[in-house]
């Protein structure tokens, strides 16, 4: 909200949620029957489209952000090079305000007027119109409004809501007040009613306006300029006509300049125009050299297809709210929401699956370094599918190489990008090229620290479960575990033989074989740590009051037991430090890394010169100072460590 909400502040649907849409249902039910009984000469056709606009008006809008996100995530050409939080995430949630506002208007408008239900589908004489009063009334009167709202009365009541906002987003753009939207659209009703007024109207032309907004709209608030360069060396007076993104930007850091709409022309004709709109342009258009090059690549997969609708580059609302747990193996929500999700996300999915390379996600910074996220366009069942692993193997290998080629200096592996069958934990790209200089960083030691912090002051025996399929994890977390002399209980005999083999031999004694699931030992173990899978009928051998830690990626199953402990999977507090982070990592909550990512980050600012995969481990305790040292916080959901 603005600094101090005037009147009329609030959209009257704030607290419906997307319940909101059903104000637009009897509208949309009464337009359609009317369409379909009238005959063809008698349809009112500008009621029958508003429903079709406002849907593609939706989608329009979402590929706006989804384009502007993995433009600025490159950074070279991006205007603003300051972070982007989840506050301004939450503030423009409700984009699509003006959308349903406009669609509600078209419906009463259209109900009112009764020549507006008669219009045609095309009438040239309305562009014409149109296109004179926006040049004219429209784009004047606003340039004065919007120097009036930036007085003070009225920007503390009003305005300040939208320049809250200093990086700007498409959906920026249209991020106001209910009582100042309506202002705008009083504005943008002068050429539309003059249309019907005149008997010019038509339904492309109407529709074509909206579009017309929407389109310089999104363009002068996308925060990378893309404008080029060329339009106005053919045509020099189109400076005056046609703003770019680096212009209005300006407004948006200077507050005090550059107040047109999309035509600069008032600007310029009243001494307003920012002196530095031209030279701002040039260099966005230039592009910041060496902005290209991460220090370190995170490379992570999709979990599911609806898992690519709350990446960073999908749904702004969803990536910025943690996702439901998912196990590796599938088990996760199954809620109405999220069955829409997936029926949104598999056309998608079903288009990506002919993608062979991984796509940038997201950037970030933490102090000198840059940071993106990779995701290789595959999900988990494909990876633990015999079938698919090949393939996989094959987009993972090549974006090994591209971030080798990139000039990263360290890749971590997130999820399935590590699993032993695929790579064995990063190994295999060293063996195949031991000069890499990119280090492959598995994040084994940092993970098992978290692990450690997890586990209750106090205890001294812990129950180790999982399976010894090249577990890695397991046996650096039992040695760190035997090392301190707490001992762990292992059921499953491969485990253990495989465990056993990674510890000093002075520290066999505090591993210890259970024959049997049902031994005392096993029931009355207050601390289990578990992998990938833990079923219901595990959970409930569990004593009342167990802990059950991850040591897994993934979530390992679902909750079962309401009296006992369950732990987040591993992860860290991310520094206050770290920038552009408005995106949540899969299950975790915002600014929480998991600990395999966070690892790859401490290895670069540190400058270890080394990888930490297949056998290879930096050391729990060294990980975890340096990870401390650097401003991470350890993380865990029930405060147990």
């Amino acid at each position: 909200m603005a600094s101090k909400p005037g009147p009329l502040s609030r959209w009257p649907w704030q607290d419906l949620g997307n319940y909101k849409y059903a104000l637009v249902a009897p509208w949309a039910v009464r337009s359609t029957y009317r369409f379909v009984r009238s005959g063809s000469g008698e349809r009112d056709l500008l009621a029958f489209a508003v429903l079709p606009v406002l849907l593609l008006r939706l989608l329009y809008s979402q590929l706006w952000i989804t384009v502007s996100r993995h433009q600025t995530a490159r950074s070279r050409h991006r205007i603003v090079n300051k972070s982007l939080d989840f506050e301004q995430v939450d503030r423009e949630r409700n984009w699509d305000d003006q959308i349903l506002l406009t669609a509600l208007l078209f419906y009463a408008v259209n109900a009112a007027v009764p020549v507006a239900q008669s219009v045609p589908w095309w009438d040239s004489r309305g562009l014409l119109v149109a296109a004179l009063l926006h040049v004219g009334p429209v784009e004047f009167l606003y340039y004065w409004l919007h120097r009036a709202l930036h007085h003070h009365y009225l920007y503390a009541r009003y305005h300040s809501h939208h320049h809250a906002s200093i990086v700007t987003e498409p959906i920026t753009s249209v991020i106001h007040p209910f009582a100042e939207e309506l202002v705008y659209f009083t504005l943008f009703a002068i050429p539309l009613l003059t249309m019907v007024g005149t008997g010019t109207a038509s339904v492309a032309v109407a529709n074509g306006y909206l579009a017309y907004i929407d389109f310089m709209n999104y363009l002068g608030h996308c925060n990378f300029e893309l404008v080029p360069r060329l339009l106005f060396d053919v045509f020099p007076p189109l400076k005056y006509l046609m703003y770019t993104p680096s212009f209005h930007s300006l407004h948006h850091t200077q507050f005090r300049s550059n107040y047109s709409l999309f035509m600069p022309l008032y600007d310029h004709l009243y001494g307003t125009a920012d002196k530095s709109s031209d030279d701002l342009y040039e260099r966005a258009l230039q592009g910041r050299a060496g902005e290209d090059a991460p220090d370190v690549v995170h490379l992570t997969h999709l979990t599911t297809p609806a898992s690519l609708l709350r990446l960073r580059l999908g749904f702004a609302s969803l990536a910025a709210a943690p996702a439901p747990p998912a196990s590796r193996y599938g088990a996760g929500s199954s809620s109405s929401s999220s069955s829409s999700l997936a029926a949104v996300a598999c056309p998608l999915a079903a288009l990506l699956g002919w993608t062979r390379t991984a796509f940038r996600s997201e950037a970030n910074r933490l102090h000198k370094l840059k940071l993106e996220t990779w995701v290789v366009p595959r999900y988990t069942s494909q990876y633990l599918s015999k079938q698919g692993l090949y393939a996989v193997g094959r987009v993972v290998e090549k974006a090994v190489a591209d971030a080798e080629a990139s000039g990263a200096r360290v890749l971590t592996l997130g999820l399935l990008n590590q699993a032993n069958e695929l790579n064995k934990n990063g190994e295999l790209y060293v063996i195949r090229k031991p000069s890499m200089r990119t280090k492959i960083v598995d994040g084994t030691s940092l993970a098992a620290a978290a692990v450690l912090h997890m586990i209750p002051e106090g205890t001294d025996e812990v129950l180790l479960l999982g399976d010894a399929g090249g577990n890695k994890m397991a046996g650096v977390l039992a040695s760190a575990l035997c090392e301190r002399e707490i001992q762990v209980h292992v059921v499953d005999k491969d485990l253990y033989e495989s465990v056993k083999q990674q510890l000093r031999p002075e520290t066999h004694e505090h591993l210890l074989h259970l024959a049997e699931w049902w031994s005392h030992s096993a029931k009355t173990t207050k601390v289990w740590l578990v992998g990938d899978r833990l079923t219901g009928e595990e959970q409930r051998r569990a004593q009342g009051g167990a802990h059950f830690v991850p040591y897994s990626q993934f979530p390992p199953g679902a909750v079962v037991r309401a009296d006992c402990v369950y732990h987040s999977t591993p992860a860290l507090v991310v520094p206050d430090a770290f920038e552009d982070l408005h995106a949540c990592e899969n299950w975790l909550p915002r600014r929480v890394m998991s600990a395999w990512r966070a690892a790859g980050i401490v290895h670069a600012l540190e400058g270890w010169d080394a990888h930490e995969c297949g056998a290879r481990v930096t050391g729990v305790d060294k990980a975890w100072r340096a990870a401390l040292a650097h401003g991470f916080r350890p993380y865990d959901r029930y405060g147990a460590n």
